[in-house]
């Protein structure tokens, strides 16, 4: 029996695959170049999901993500929180005291950088987490070190000097797991659902107002709404809301009506569980 494969943007050791495996464990991954790259691997059939980045509650939205979703033929099946831990890893028998140099992502750099400076290192930007671990083995050079994720680390054989090395615990990603066929879970009353949907609305006033006031009437919360440039440009906009809700409960039903009759190129990309801890206050 052939093994399902689920495909992400990086290298062998990216916070992304690592997302992979703890989401989907007996998944074989295949690292690709770009997000675009990976969500093909999906529609082309060589993949069965992919996983993709969508917002961090320390750097923000991946603006390239939110480009590529209006555009895609794939449905958002789940999604996934990943706690995020950075380690500083350099080759084994290297010394903290002995290092100069540390490169990684910018935002990982950022992400630890009152650490970096309170080491004295010298910060090298770098194309991702796991290629900047890749690149020490090839370096071959004690005074340099990365930051990067433990799994990067067991990968290229590198000593972890410190985990938790950033200046913010609790760095969170949140990812859509993305596939081919669109898997709409029963509704059922008990459990909590998520509906994403994006749509556009000509720049008049209270057009925005006017699409989401079906919500508010129907006491429906919205998780987060994102607005960007519409395929209109300067002559309407587009946004992606996520929705308290499933679409079959007919309060869901009502508003999505509302939604259908002041808004244009209404797209729902999917419905799934909500894996949101309520005792958790999430800012992404």
């Amino acid at each position: 029996m052939m093994s399902k494969k689920i495909a992400y943007q990086g290298v062998q050791g990216a916070y992304s695959e690592q997302a992979c495996k703890n989401a989907y464990g007996d998944y074989e991954t295949i690292a690709c170049d770009t997000f675009q790259e990976a969500m093909w691997m999906v529609e082309r059939g060589d993949a069965d999901l992919a996983m993709i980045p969508l917002e961090n509650s320390t750097a923000g939205r991946v603006e390239e993500i939110y480009r590529l979703i209006p555009k895609m033929a794939l449905h958002v099946i789940a999604e996934h929180f990943e706690p995020i831990v950075h380690c500083l890893i350099a080759l084994p028998g290297s010394k903290i005291e002995g290092l100069e140099y540390v490169a990684s992502h910018p935002q990982a750099l950022a992400q630890c950088h009152n650490n970096i400076l309170s080491l004295g290192l010298k910060a090298e930007a770098k194309l991702d987490t796991a290629g900047a671990a890749k690149e020490l083995v090839e370096l071959g050079d004690p005074k340099r070190a990365a930051i990067a994720s433990r799994l990067a680390a067991e990968i290229y054989g590198l000593e972890i000097l410190k985990e938790n090395f950033e200046d913010k615990h609790g760095n969170t990603t949140r990812f859509f797991i993305l596939s081919g066929e669109n898997r709409v879970p029963e509704y059922e009353s008990a459990k909590k659902y998520i509906t994403s949907l994006v749509f556009q609305v000509q720049n008049i006033p209270a057009a925005l107002y006017k699409v989401l006031g079906g919500f508010a009437s129907n006491g429906i919360n919205l998780l987060k709404i994102e607005s960007y440039m519409g395929t209109h440009m300067f002559e309407g906009s587009q946004f992606h809301i996520d929705i308290d809700g499933h679409i079959d409960s007919e309060i869901m039903r009502i508003a999505l009506k509302e939604v259908s009759f002041f808004a244009e190129d209404v797209r729902i990309l999917g419905v799934y569980e909500s894996h949101r801890d309520p005792q958790i206050e999430y800012t992404i």
